[in-house]
This record gives structure tokens, sequence and C-alpha cells, in this order.
């Protein structure tokens, strides 16, 4: 779900691995020799030399770009070189170098400033005990390429902030970690020809941007499967009902329905633009959700219904989200019921071909060259003089400016040289994604709807708390859709595959009866678990991060600007909100270049 929620809407840093689990022996061991008994150093001055210097000039610019940090791990990858013969150089050195990466990331954590100093005095003593024998040529690092501008991310914001770059004439490289583009927006084959989206996935109206970009590439919408009656699973009782409203205690709808209109006037008081200026602005961020519930809902009953509210908006619990940040939401959206609403709301419509399909068509209008994955971006370097320098996996590139678009988050993971300001560092700090997992089980056909049911179902017991029908536009085969959220994902998420599988159907068949419990297949979505995203639907904001740090948020830092679902101010999170983050930041950015 690059920048998107996996229910309707739309990163790039990897873990430092534990430095006592390097997989290669101590750097002061002497290597094998050829019969596996250690062979003197002193061996190493003649086709050891050209492996250590080619390994080296591998790893180019990102050992030079973090030379007081990383050092260490470029002579662990150095010194290693087994006794080859010349004709292997260029093999041994590739494989060399990808040893050094793997072990700079792993030290560049452990040596100081002092040591980093000698570290390096050590290489270049070592490198001059040899020189490349006549018949092999050194292999050069990789070289840097220039644009006017670099995109770090390939899901909806960065696309769309390279969109508007080419369409304005300027030349523009996109990285992604990933093997694939789209981020936090993904297509699932289930055979047939048909796909599901574990990720986000639905458009409704005001969601103009993505609508737009939709249309020019060809993507077609289809309604959201929502005639017949929903059911809910609420007090131990399994109900069904019609339209939004659900068929439960009278007093708990007037508390639920006071509690909605409050939230609404109040979120058209927060400034979009800078929420931390809203009157009683401090009020408002010194307390979380689950305070503000257990005063405006006298009822135990009303505050469950609520809190499944918020848990389907923001995976996250009451008690982990600032009031001021659900304020700051509803107004980016328009009301609550615009967030929550199928027909009319944020969860009215899909993308034929599944939503994974826009961003790979937008990828495709770039044209060749102008996106590589598969490139984690580690460091970004920013100079007076060359402007910035974005140090990826296997490429290197200089532009004038560049778009960081991926979640606050994972932006707080890169090294950056000169490092960011303490405040803009502070406020990732302060950004956790939410928690969640999308299930889906897979049926012949979506018996439901026979049944005169839409596949929309609630539930206040789970751990499944809110379902949707998930069938492909033709209506087969049939797919029911539940979401994992807050804390329920976060307790079903550490149990094994197949507990967790049927603690979801189980909790289908409470719902849909005996025939949901047999589902033909099943497919999950954990995205806390996936490297590149750590988490959706978005981030949050906890107590006193917006009135606290919230300037930071989109400000430029030198020639660094911010794209993603999280910095827009229109449908803030969603799909919609990370195309317009893309296109507002390009638009900064080509202002000045």
């Amino acid at each position: 779900m690059g920048a998107s929620d996996p229910r309707s809407r739309g990163g790039l840093a990897s873990p430092a691995p534990d430095g006592d689990s390097i997989g290669a022996r101590s750097w002061s061991d002497p290597a094998p020799g050829a019969a596996g008994r250690p062979a003197p150093l002193a061996a190493a001055s003649g086709p050891r030399s050209v492996v250590k210097l080619f390994a080296i000039r591998s790893v180019g610019r990102f050992s030079i770009s973090l030379t007081s940090v990383t050092i260490t791990g470029v002579i662990a990858a150095a010194i290693q070189v087994p006794a080859i013969q010349s004709c292997e150089v260029r093999r041994a050195a590739a494989a060399e170098a990808a040893l050094a990466i793997t072990s700079v990331r792993m030290l560049r954590r452990r040596s100081s400033s002092r040591s980093a100093v000698r570290e390096w005095e050590l290489i270049h003593l070592h490198l001059s005990q040899g020189s490349p024998s006549d018949n092999v040529r050194p292999v050069e690092a990789p070289a840097t390429r220039d644009v006017d501008l670099v995109v770090v991310g390939a899901g909806l914001a960065g696309l769309a902030a390279a969109r508007e770059a080419v369409g304005a004439g300027c030349s523009v490289l996109v990285l992604e970690a990933r093997d694939r583009v789209g981020g936090r927006v993904l297509n699932e084959d289930i055979g047939g020809g048909h796909v599901v989206e574990v990720g986000g996935q639905w458009i409704g109206p005001t969601q103009d941007r993505i609508a737009a970009i939709a249309r020019d590439v060809g993507v077609d919408t289809f309604p959201t499967w929502n005639q017949g009656e929903n059911v809910i699973e609420y007090a131990d009782r399994l109900r069904r009902y019609t339209g939004t409203i659900p068929k439960i205690n009278p007093l708990v709808l007037l508390e639920f329905g006071r509690a909605q209109l409050r939230l609404n006037q109040l979120a058209k008081r927060v400034p979009l633009e800078a929420p931390w200026e809203a009157p009683g602005a401090a009020r408002l961020d010194g307390q979380t959700v689950a305070t503000w519930m257990r005063r405006n809902l006298p009822s135990k009953r009303a505050r469950r219904v609520f809190e499944l509210g918020i848990e389907a908006i923001w995976a996250a619990q009451p008690e982990d989200v600032s009031l001021l940040h659900v304020l700051f939401y509803i107004h980016s959206a328009g009301s609550l019921e615009l967030l929550s609403d199928t027909e009319g709301g944020a969860q009215q419509d899909r993308f034929v071909g599944g939503s994974q399909l826009v961003p790979i068509r937008m990828a495709e209008q770039l044209g060749p060259g102008r996106v590589v994955l598969g490139a984690p971006v580690r460091a970004i370097r920013q100079s007076s003089k060359e402007g910035v320098t974005v140090e990826a996996d296997g490429v290197s590139v200089r532009g004038r400016r560049a778009i960081v678009a991926v979640a606050p988050t994972l932006a707080g993971r890169l090294v950056y040289d000169p490092p960011l300001p303490g405040f803009r560092d502070q406020l990732t700090q302060r950004m956790p994604l939410g928690t969640v997992a999308k299930c889906m089980a897979i049926y012949p056909e979506p018996f439901w709807r026979n049944e005169g049911l839409t596949g929309q179902g609630m539930s206040d017991a789970g751990p499944v708390r809110l379902t949707f029908d998930n069938s492909p536009p033709g209506g087969s085969p049939g797919v029911l859709l539940g979401f994992l959220e807050g804390r329920r994902a976060r307790e079903l998420g550490r149990l094994p595959a197949e507990e967790r599988r049927s603690a979801v159907v189980d909790c289908f068949a409470r719902l849909y009866g005996p025939r949901a419990a047999k589902p033909d297949a099943y497919v999950e979505r954990l995205w806390a678990e996936e490297e590149w995203s750590r988490g959706c639907y978005g981030c949050h904001m906890p107590t006193g991060a917006w009135t606290g740090y919230g300037p930071a948020l989109r400000e430029p830092i030198g020639r660094l600007h911010w794209a993603g679902a999280e910095y827009a101010t229109v449908w803030s999170g969603y799909m919609d909100g990370a195309v317009r983050s893309g296109e507002r930041a390009a638009k900064e950015a080509l202002a000045r270049l």
C-alpha cells in the first residue's frame, strides 16, 4: 500500500544486522592457502591485491561517502580475498564488492572516527603493495549518473513527482528498493487471469487526482459490491441491516451520532497546512482519542463501536493516536462519513485489473531507463557544489534536487550527510506506521450474494473487525476480505500462519455461515513484516507530535523535498493524497532548479 494504505490508500532503509553475526572470519585471520591451510599475508601481494583493489573500487562512492564510519567493513571485505589466478580477478572482485557493502552495513555504526582514519591509511598501504598485472584491467565503479531530479521511492507519490518533472522537461531518475513499483499498492495473482489487491485498493468521491491519473493511463473503475444487507456481530448476537446504520441499541447509536457530529465540527477548525495552529491545539494534541472517547461517550458499548471505527481508519488503537491528528485527518478527507462509508465514501469503487495497475502504467509512461528497481537507497549527500548525491545499491545518482518519497519513519533511517536537523529527525521518530494484515478467503463463487448479503460486515468480537466482498469485476471467484488491525494485527501477526488463517476463517464462518469455513485458497499480507514498508495504512501522530514537531513535516531541507501519503493535506494517508503530495513536491523542487 509507496504510499497507500491496504484499504483505500495508496521505503527505504534496511535494518542493520547484528554486528556479532557477521558470517566472515575476522579480517586479521590469514586467508587459507590452496589446501585450506592458513597462508602468510605476504603471499597476498600479487593477485590478491588486484582483487582487493577491484572490490574496493566496486564499492565506489558508497564507501567514500561514509568513510568515517564504514571503512572497517571495507577492510573486512578487502583482506579476506583468497589467492586466485589473475583470470579470475574480475569475478572475485564482484563477489568481494558485495561482501564489502554487506560488511559496511554491519559495521558502519561500530567504528570510531579515530580508528576509521587509521584503517583508511591501512587500505592505502595495502593497495600500494601490488599493482594489476598486464592482462587485467581494473573494474571501475559504475559512473555516477547526472539528472535534474532524483526521486527516492516508486510508489504513487514518487511516480507522480517523476511524472510532473518529466512533463516539465526535466531529466529524472527514480530509485526503488523493491523489485516492483507501487509501494503500499500491490496486486496478487490468484489464477485464472484474476488478481486481488493486498495493498491500497479503493477510490471514492473527491479523490480527484488519483482518478485523473487512472483515466490518463487507461485504468477503469467498478463499484464495490454493495447490494443486499450488511451483517454485524455485536454483544454476542448476529444481526442484518441495510444502509450505514446497524441495528443496535438506539441509545448507543444516538451517543455515536453525537460524537461523530462533534468530531466533524472540531475538524473544520484545524488548518490543513498547519494543524499546530488550530484553536486550542495544545489541548487537542495533549490527549489521545481514547481520552476524548471516555469523556464524550458515556456507555462502554458506544465506545466499543467507536473503537472499531478508529482501528479501521488508522490501523491503531484509540490510545495510540492524538486527537488533533484525528481531527486533521477528518478535515483532510472532508468528514468522518467520507472516511468510513462505502457508497458515497472512500470505499466506493475499485480499479479494474487491481490498483497496482495504475502505478505500473505510470512507470511505463515515464519511459525506459527512468525507474531503477532493486536499488535500496542507503545514503544521501548534499553539497553546495555537486548538488545531491543519492547512493543506492549498485547505482549512484547526482541531481540538482531530490525528492524522498517514502514514509517519514523510513526516511529517518537513511544516512544523511550532513545529518538532518534534530527537529526533523525527531519528528520521524514520532510517526509510527499502523499495523494491519489484509486477509482474503477465496471460494468458487461469492455465495453470500445469493443469500442477499453485501459481504460487508462488522464484529466487536473479532479478530476480524471488518469484512468486504473483494471479488473480481465479473463476480467469480468469490473473495471475502477481512482486516486485522491495530492490537489484533500485532497479536495475530506473531502467531504461526496456520493459526492466524484458522482464526480469520473461523470469524468469516461466524458472520457468513458454514460455507465460509471451507475456502479453496487463502491469501494474506502482513505489512509490518514487509521490509520496505514496515506497516500500513500510513503513519499516525501520537500526543504532542503535531504541536511539537509539525512544522518540520513538509519543510524542504537544503536540496531535499518530501513526498508520500503522510505529507498530503487533502486525503492524507490515501492513494489520492500520495499523488497530490508527489505533485506538490515536484513543483517545489522544479521552482528551485
